[in-house]
């Protein structure tokens, strides 16, 4: 029995439920202090020093906030400060990135058809990205282009869109729309620790050393914020669109990605609105509507044919295992009735997933997948509707584990 790739897989679910979790928690409190600060009410009478006040309800209890611009004359003992939520996020979702994708680099970060390099040229290429990626946006949010936030998101996109395009040219399909999303995500936590914090900190130190704290402290840590807000909903897309292979298996899929930040900036711009009582812009809703369709449309354009795909090294030795003849004959008998280009199962009208498992090559790519989910485990297939038999699943683990 393979005991390391059952751990590995179940080391895997861990991480992602931490790292959905921890994910929540940030967009959450997130998402609702955007919305308490645009919703704050400027009334008569408020205490010195108060921008705005809310009242709220929940829970069958109100709630009254007040938000000072800068801090209270006397500060209480104790502040909560909202930031392990980021900083878990990101530490979970490196620690996927790195579990997934460069302990499996062989078979999921690099794409020998597009560029065929070692496995741990890949794994730095990566590293580097997302380093790079915060260096450069840091330095233009700190350069006189940082004045003017319209000028400044323009160029941001560009940059989101020559990423989406270059990790496409780098890496498999999959891994370049998850390192979309995680260099997007590097950025927000990075806003976090490298400057909401620690601008944070220097305000409560200078009143507290009864200093009037620089505005410019206050000013950049809003800035940063509102640019984590924008950018909240596609790094959510991103991460999801492992599980959609028409989003990243695609011809068009640095397009499709670069669509989707338009997407998630849209509807943050009308919860904002809403939120702000400026009105209910319902015109993002449609234009949102008219961009998925167009990503729809994109996703289904034949792509262009550019030769066999090379090989790794891991999907030959299932290729040569002794093995493999019969269990091709299981999964072509059993799996490809729904796996493959034309399913003929009754009312499966594409491959699942997108994931073909009708000629030798795919399903030696496959190999992993086969195994924990037809071999070590009955997820497939569903309800064992094609009655996959006991012998033939010992089978499959067997030529996984003997091979791999």
């Amino acid at each position: 029995m393979d005991d390391f790739a059952i751990f590995w897989e179940w080391a895997s679910f861990a991480i992602r439920w931490l790292h959905v979790v921890t994910a929540i928690a940030w967009i959450g409190s997130s998402f609702y202090f955007i919305a308490l600060d645009l919703g704050l009410v400027q009334r008569p009478g408020l205490p010195k020093g108060v921008y705005g006040e809310e009242w709220q309800v929940h829970g069958g209890g109100f709630y009254h906030i007040q938000k000072y611009l800068v801090a209270p004359e006397h500060l209480p003992e104790h502040l909560t400060w909202f930031k392990w939520e980021s900083y878990t996020t990101w530490m979970s979702g490196f620690a996927m990135l790195a579990v997934l994708y460069y302990a499996g680099a062989d078979l999921y970060l690099v794409d020998r058809n597009v560029l065929d390099v070692p496995s741990y040229v890949a794994i730095l290429i990566s590293l580097a990205s997302l380093g790079l990626g915060w260096i450069l946006y840091d330095q233009l949010c700190k350069s006189p282009l940082g004045k003017n936030a319209t000028a400044l998101m323009l160029v941001l996109y560009v940059i989101l869109v020559a990423m989406a395009w270059g990790y496409t040219q780098l890496f498999t399909g999959r891994a370049a729309f998850i390192h979309l999303g995680a260099f997007t995500a590097t950025i927000m936590t990075a806003n976090v620790f490298f400057i909401i914090i620690p601008n944070q900190k220097k305000v409560v130190a200078d009143l507290k050393a009864g200093k009037t704290p620089p505005a410019y402290l206050g000013a950049q840590a809003k800035q940063r914020s509102t640019h984590n807000n924008y950018l909240t909903l596609p790094v959510i897309f991103l991460m999801l669109s492992n599980h959609y292979p028409l989003a990243f298996a695609t011809e068009f899929n640095w397009v499709i990605a670069s669509l989707v930040f338009l997407m998630g900036v849209l509807i943050r711009h009308y919860f904002n609105t809403r939120h702000a009582r400026k009105g209910n812009p319902h015109w993002t809703w449609l234009l949102t509507a008219i961009l998925f369709i167009i990503i729809m449309w994109l996703s289904t354009v034949p792509q262009v044919l550019t030769g066999e795909r090379k090989l790794s090294s891991a999907e030959e030795r299932f290729l040569a295992s002794a093995h493999f003849p019969a269990v091709r004959d299981t999964i072509l008998g059993r799996c490809s009735m729904c796996h493959t280009q034309e399913p003929f199962y009754e009312g499966v009208h594409h491959a699942p997933k997108n994931v073909l498992l009708d000629n030798d090559n795919e399903i030696a790519a496959h190999a992993r997948e086969i195994y924990l989910q037809a071999g070590r485990s009955h997820a497939m297939p569903p309800g064992n509707v094609s009655g996959i038999t006991d012998e033939e699943r010992r089978l499959i683990v067997t030529w996984f584990e003997e091979a791999r």
